[in-house]
Formats: C-alpha cells, sequence, structure tokens
C-alpha cells in the first residue's frame, strides 16, 4: 500500500504486516518537486521497508546467538573457579532460565506495542523523553561496552597467535578495523548468514578448549583426579570477587537487549517464542557444560577467557578456530547501536534505510565512530573479566532482569497483580526485579573495587600501552 496526501508531506509506505503499523516517511521534496522525484521517494521507501523485514524465528534465533553465546562463554569456567561447582551449575541454570522468561515478556511487549524499535522506546512509553533518553544511552553504552570487550579479546587473541609480535596497540587497532568491516551490512537479515559461521566458530572453540584442557589435565600428575577443582566457593571469598563472577555469569545471558530490535525486522513476529526457547536451551546447555567441564579439568588455575587455559601451543589453535565469533559477534553490537542511532538521525527520511548514498556515506561514518569508540574503551579498560563485569552489573542487570519485570507489572499484566490467576507471575516479576537491583548495586560496586584493587597490586597494564593484555 502506498498512499500520498496532496495536504502533506507525509508519504505511507508498504502494508501491515501482522500487527506492525505502516511506516511514515517525511516526503524530502519541495514545492517544486516533480511527480517522478515523488514516485522515486515512495520506491526507495519501500524497498528499504521491505529490506529491513525479512527475519524469520529461525533467523532471529541466530542473530540472538551471535550476540549472546561468544565472550560470555569465555568467562564461565573463571566464575566457576571462583564460586564452586555446585553454586556455578546453580546460577546456571537458574538465571538461565530466569532471562528466558524476561527474554518472552520483552517479546510480549513488542507484540502489544510494535511500535517499539529498540529498549528507548520502552523508556519513553515509562517516563516520556527522559525515560527515552535514559534508556537510550544505557542500551547504546552496553551495545559499545560490549564491542570494546570484542577488541580486547582481538588483542589477545593476535598477541597469543604472534606470542607478542608486535604493540598490542596495533593488535586494537587491528581488532578495531576487523570489526568495523564486518558492521558494514546494516539488516540483521544479512548479518545473520554471518550467524551461522559464528555460531560453528564458538562451539568448535569450546568443544575444542574443552578436549584439550581434559588431555591437558589427563596428562598432569596425578591425572584428572588431582585437579585442584571444588565443589564449594574458594576459601575466603570476598563479596567482590563473588558477584563479579556472577556478573560474568549475567552478561552471558544479554541477548534481551538487542531483542526489539531484531524482532522490529521480523516478518511475523508472533514466532518469537520459537527463537526464546531454542536459544535458551542452547545457551544453558553450553554454558553449564563449558563452565563446569573446563573447570573440572583445569581446576582453580583456568583463566578467562577461557581458550587460554589450553595451553601455549593449544590456546594458538582454540584462538584461531575462535577468530569468526570474536569479531562476527563483535560487529554486529555495532550494527545493532548503529541502527538505533541511524534511525533516530534520520527518523523522517529515507535516509534511515541505507540504500541511497547519503544513506550508505552516514551508516559508514556512524560505524567508524561507534568503532573508535569502543577501541579506546578497549585501551582505557585493558582487562577482561571486570570490563564484563561493569557492562554486566550497570546495564544488563536492567535490560535482562528488572526493566523487563517492570514492564510486565506497568504494561503487560491485566488486572490486579494480587489477583489469583496473577499472583504466580508476580512473584516470577518480583524475583526479576529483585535480581536486577542486587545485581546493579553490589555487581557495580564490586566492580569498581576490583579495578581498584588491581591498580593498587599492580596487576593489570597501564592503559594505551604496548605491553600485552
Amino acid at each position: 500500500m502506498t498512499t500520498n496526501s496532496s495536504s502533506s508531506e507525509t508519504v505511507v509506505v508498504g502494508a501491515h504486516q501482522g500487527p506492525r503499523p505502516p511506516l511514515h516517511i517525511e516526503s524530502p521534496d519541495c514545492p517544486g518537486s516533480t511527480d517522478i522525484e515523488k514516485q522515486r521517494t515512495r520506491e526507495i521507501a519501500l524497498q528499504g521497508h521491505q529490506k529491513f523485514h525479512r527475519l524469520g524465528w529461525k533467523r532471529l534465533t541466530i542473530v540472538l546467538i551471535v550476540t549472546a553465546i561468544a565472550l560470555g562463554s569465555l568467562s564461565l569456567p573463571g566464575a566457576y573457579a571462583t564460586l564452586g561447582m555446585v553454586p556455578g551449575v546453580i546460577l546456571t541454570i537458574g538465571l538461565g532460565m530466569v532471562a528466558m522468561y524476561t527474554s518472552y515478556v520483552v517479546g510480549q511487549m513488542k507484540i502489544k506495542y510494535p511500535q517499539i524499535a529498540h529498549f528507548a522506546d520502552v523508556g519513553k512509553l515509562m517516563f516520556g523523553r527522559t525515560g527515552y533518553e535514559i534508556l537510550g544511552v544505557m542500551f547504546s553504552l552496553q551495545l559499545i561496552f560490549t564491542t570494546g570487550s570484542h577488541v580486547l579479546t582481538g588483542k589477545i587473541m593476535f598477541n597469543t597467535l604472534t606470542e607478542g609480535g608486535a604493540c598490542s596497540i596495533v593488535f586494537g587497532v587491528v581488532s578495531a578495523v576487523i570489526l568495523f568491516a564486518l558492521a558494514i551490512p546494516p539488516s540483521f537479515a544479512e548479518m545473520a548468514v554471518l550467524g551461522y559461521v559464528d555460531f560453528g566458530s564458538i562451539v568448535a572453540a569450546i568443544v575444542f578448549t574443552m578436549i584439550a584442557t581434559g588431555i591437558k589435565g589427563a596428562d598432569g600428575p596425578g591425572g584428572l583426579a588431582a585437579v585442584n577443582w571444588s565443589a564449594w566457593p574458594k576459601e575466603n571469598l570476598s563479596v567482590s570477587e563473588a558477584f563479579i563472577a556472577i556478573a560474568n555469569i549475567v552478561f552471558a545471558y544479554s541477548f534481551s537487549l538487542c531483542q526489539f530490535s531484531f524482532m522490529d525486522e521480523m516478518h511475523t513476529p508472533e514466532d518469537f517464542p520459537k527463537s526464546i526457547l531454542s536459544l535458551g536451551i542452547i545457551e544453558i546447555v553450553i554454558y553449564t557444560l563449558t563452565g563446569a567441564l573446563v573447570y573440572a579439568f583445569v581446576g582453580q588455575d583456568v583463566q578467562s577467557p577461557a581458550l587460554l587455559s589450553a595451553g601455549p601451543l593449544l590456546a594458538k589453535v582454540a584462538f584461531g578456530i575462535a577468530i569468526p565469533v570474536i569479531f562476527i559477534s563483535g560487529s554486529i553490537n555495532t550494527v545493532v547501536v548503529g541502527r538505533y542511532l541511524h534511525a533516530r538521525m534520520f527518523r523522517n527520511s529515507v535516509v534511515q534505510y541505507i540504500n541511497t548514498p547519503m544513506g550508505w556515506a552516514t551508516w559508514i561514518g556512524l560505524g567508524a565512530a561507534l568503532t573508535v569508540l569502543a577501541w579506546v574503551i578497549a585501551e582505557a579498560i585493558p582487562f577482561f573479566s571486570p570490563l564484563l563485569a561493569i557492562c554486566s552489573s550497570l546495564f544488563i542487570s536492567g535490560f535482562t532482569f528488572y526493566i523487563p519485570a517492570v514492564m510486565w507489572f506497568w504494561f503487560i499484566k491485566q488486572g490486579k497483580w494480587y489477583e489469583l490467576r496473577n499472583l504466580p507471575l508476580s512473584i516470577m516479576n518480583a524475583l526479576c526485579f529483585a535480581i536486577g537491583m542486587i545485581v546493579l548495586g553490589l555487581g557495580t560496586y564490586s566492580s569498581i573495587q576490583d579495578i581498584l584493587d588491581r591498580y593498587e597490586a599492580g596487576t593489570v597494564n597501564e592503559p594505551f600501552t604496548c605491553a600485552a593484555p
């Protein structure tokens, strides 16, 4: 459906698909514009609308996997070493199930309010322009920080493969350039194609790391029976150490952050529960096996990211296998935040569709700026686990736990919260809110304290140096 009103400069493009409202694009023509120019504007908008609504539930699962099963899985064995095997497994499975539920709430919100394109729009529904800006900043910072984590992992990977063959700043720049190049495709349907490679890469890297660490542990003095792993938390565990480990598990379940953005490209958004169920089961299985087995094979000396625990030679092989996931998973974060910012900058223009010279120029320029910012973060905070903990505590605590809980109470619940039909879900969402608040408060405190302790002990490099991360 394409309509044009002679009394307005607004062009309505595209027909309803499910609950999705039609797009309203402001025609850029001036009073002297010809009918041909107006028709061309409508065609560009229609083509763009079709380009960005090609995502099915299977590809949604893949792009969610790309954002989730990457850096998070590599930090879990280290979290188990801190928390112990039993608490580690319980928290991995428990937080995974909670994250599946809150992700389902996010999907319900998108179906009920199809105009939501990103998490910032939820803030606008709650608190108007102020809420929009606050959640928009949180949303953008989390994605940029996550891209920075991938820059840092790329530095670690290149340093491992070359045995410190160049200044680590050079490795950081190379990682940033690769991340930028992979973030050029603007459509999530296009990124899903790379997602299959990404998923294969991380599974292969995890399996290889499990086998390598298992062989290494078996060949050690006393074999696997002598590995110093524990079922319970390590001795003299501080609150700071415990919550950094918990925050790393939380980071592994951060897929709901991008869910609104991905679902906005779905041609049938109502299919989202299939994706959430598939992703949740895959994540819980992979995370539990990765954390438990690598910790059992390596013990308290397990490193973060876990690929470093396979030994010098095998770590090189593991990182080589993991190259696609390091950069593909990182690049999709740039695409998500880029899409949010680009659409905001060109909300009433066909430039938002990135199918014109101006659209491509602004898209590439924005992607470059975001990647540079992510590189600066990676150089300024040159340590892996605390960086993930900061992201989890400040941002993922909200997007995965307490904000979906508020959405359920505010927008989705029907009737009073204490009605018998609502009581189980009211309790569930209250629990989600409490988890989010605890991670936000204690997790943020613990992350900051840990960074201060590391600097005081001299166990981390100074920012922007050539030393290996």
